[in-house]
């Protein structure tokens, strides 16, 4: 009853509500990334923003003045992940909290001795269990153009909440009946382990370095690389980009080697390839 009741409301959201065409080709035209995506993947993106931002508030935090165009690219680049996933799947939460730049948070742990320990920690961004998603903008700002930033805040984030979908994020999302976990886990095993132990070595990695720090952050590292410089991780973990693939349902490598082709076809030469 409750998954009828909230898909009648989806489509009724579909149907009364619109993001207007200046403001989304604005936004368009600042995600570099999304320039490989089919007219239909995009149409279908623009049904999740809309839907997206019906259901969540995406707020500034400290009197910061959160504009349109601000809630559309944060919007975007969290539906992204998502186009082909479950339309549940960043259920259970509401709010995006937006500072205008990097904010403090307290953290506070008990050790093993009981002795309480806090401290307090910068952030450009954090994803909380069943609470909000909290983003630097400064930092959303520079990661929608990946090849000057080489990090893309907002899939990691996000990336993070589908990872905390069955708990708290440790690398393992919940999957699709067609991906067995025991291959997940192995695979993300041995890449991330062959992955820190070069960071270790101090070798100077395409892929950020902050994925060796968990597994967790591994699994939104390389998200963020999945979808914004896909070829690179074909190129440095196929295994894991082929989990991914199958994980999000996505296959953006492909993507740019249809737009590659698109673009090299002059004039004169015949049609250019299909993008199916």
């Amino acid at each position: 009853m409750f998954e009828a009741i909230r898909n009648w409301r989806r489509r009724r959201t579909l149907a009364t509500a619109a993001i207007p065409e200046t403001l989304w080709r604005q936004a368009l035209d600042e995600l570099p990334f999304l320039a490989i995506y089919t007219e239909d993947e995009i149409r279908r993106l623009r049904e999740r923003v809309v839907v997206f931002l019906s259901e969540k508030g995406i707020v500034g935090a400290a009197a910061f003045a959160v504009t349109p165009l601000m809630r559309v690219l944060i919007a975007m680049q969290a539906c992204a992940p998502a186009l082909w996933l479950d339309a549940d799947c960043y259920d259970g939460w509401e709010n995006v909290i937006v500072y205008p730049d990097e904010f403090i948070i307290a953290r506070e742990f008990e050790d093993e001795a009981g002795v309480v320990h806090r401290h307090r920690e910068q952030l450009a961004g954090e994803s909380m269990p069943g609470g909000p998603v909290v983003l630097s903008w400064s930092d959303v700002e520079a990661g929608a153009d990946w090849e000057s930033a080489g990090m893309n805040l907002v899939i990691h984030e996000f990336a993070h909440k589908l990872d905390m979908r069955n708990g708290d994020a440790n690398g393992c999302p919940p999957l699709p009946p067609d991906m067995r976990p025991n291959d997940w886990q192995r695979t993300m095993k041995i890449a991330y382990e062959h992955f820190r132990a070069r960071v270790e070595s101090e070798e100077d990695t395409a892929i950020d370095p902050y994925a060796a720090e968990s597994p967790a952050e591994f699994f939104a590292v390389l998200s963020e690389v999945f979808f914004a410089e896909p070829a690179l991780l074909l190129h440095e973990y196929a295994d894991v980009y082929d989990l991914l693939r199958r994980y999000y349902r996505q296959d953006p490598a492909r993507r740019s080697e249809l737009l590659m082709d698109w673009d090299h076809v002059l004039p004169g030469d015949g049609p250019a390839p299909s993008a199916v």
